[in-house]
């Protein structure tokens, strides 16, 4: 039996958040994928986001709807230009998205529902990242832990604590259980996450700036794409989120929205 339909999302702001409706997001691709390792097929997003919710404890201060794509083909008839939305494979790939490990994790001191970690993301010095997560997970579950993090988002200060950076977590629909995304074993603090085929760590292209990420509302736009297969791995449309090591996954909660 499959699990409440899940949405997942990342661990910094502490605010429950949903995608925004508004009509200017843009059209981008709505794929399924297939579970290699199964054979079986996940389940939609689409479907997932009718009785899920999101949890977003985010660096950034609001989700907000994603503008319409800024580059033209040409100009119509009218003189009107023609705006040509990129696959969403090419938005995701501006996502900094990296292996991390939590080498401290400790309550905040001003904030009863958020701890504060010092994440390994493979930089000279740990990231401080604050996460709305006290409600949910134990505090040892933190320490010592692997994680997938956002890195290129620009920095948060939460109730006196610079937040740089964004936990990728799940939840169940009523929002009662949550998991972090965790890489697979043998993954390294450090490396891009990317998504496709296990070749494709070559073809990575380079990250956007924190300031590109925050205009251009890039975040916004790939949430609603990405998910979990019934196996718990995670996707971006067909394409599964994959280290070195292999894909990246969640423990128990299927047929999840990934964000």
């Amino acid at each position: 039996m499959m699990a409440a339909a899940a949405r997942m999302a990342f661990a910094s702001c502490g605010r429950l958040l949903a995608p925004s409706s508004s009509s200017s997001l843009p059209a981008l691709p709505r794929t399924r994928g297939n579970v290699a390792a199964s054979g079986k097929h996940p389940v939609s997003f689409l479907a997932a986001a009718r009785s899920a919710s999101v949890l977003c404890y985010c660096s950034d201060a609001t989700v907000a709807p994603a503008p319409q794509a800024a580059a033209a083909e040409g100009e119509g008839e009218e003189g009107e230009k023609k705006a040509e939305v990129p696959p969403v494979e090419e938005v995701a790939a501006l996502l900094d998205i990296r292996v991390g490990r939590v080498v401290k994790a400790w309550r905040h001191p001003e904030a009863d529902t958020l701890y504060v970690e010092e994440v390994d993301v493979g930089e000279e010095q740990p990231r401080t990242i604050c996460s709305g997560l006290v409600n949910y997970l134990p505090i040892d579950q933190l320490q010592d832990s692997n994680v997938i993090v956002l890195a290129n988002l620009k920095p948060r200060n939460m109730r006196g604590i610079k937040s740089n950076g964004m936990l990728m977590a799940a939840s169940d629909a009523s929002h009662e259980n949550v998991e972090l995304l965790t890489p697979p074993e043998g993954s390294v603090p450090g490396e891009r996450v990317w998504f496709g085929t296990e070749d494709g760590k070559d073809r990575q292209s380079e990250a956007a700036s924190p300031n590109q990420v925050q205009k251009k509302k890039i975040w916004e736009s790939v949430q609603p794409h990405l998910r979990t297969s019934e196996n718990c791995t995670a996707f971006l449309g067909e394409h599964p989120m994959r280290t070195s090591a292999g894909v990246v996954f969640c423990k128990t909660l299927q047929g999840a929205r990934v964000s």
